[in-house]
């Protein structure tokens, strides 16, 4: 399999904005050809029969159910704050707006 250049890297670097030192180029090849050669020993591995996944295992989403509860007053929501205003948190004013 032939390797990433130097030139591909520089390539990249372009398209992505980067700014990289000529040693960094011939770095950088190295560690994508490494990265490009163990993508496709993955490919390799995997048969038809194997379908794509992103997890090995089944992953649900472990929610607990809503319930209507007591939550806070406003006084007691406030208490901490350095300073309220009409039973909300008063902030600097920011971007000039009023």
């Amino acid at each position: 399999m032939p390797g990433i250049t130097r030139e591909e890297v520089a390539h990249l670097a372009r398209l992505s904005r980067l700014e990289l030192q000529a040693e960094e180029l011939d770095h950088f090849a190295e560690q994508l050809d490494v990265i490009i050669g163990a993508v496709a020993r993955v490919s390799e591995v995997a048969g038809q029969d194997v379908p794509p996944t992103s997890h090995p295992l089944p992953l649900s989403n472990v929610m607990r159910a809503d319930e209507v509860r007591q939550s806070l007053t406003p006084e007691q929501a406030l208490s901490g704050a350095p300073a309220s205003e009409d039973q909300r948190f008063r902030v600097p004013q920011i971007l000039g707006e009023d």
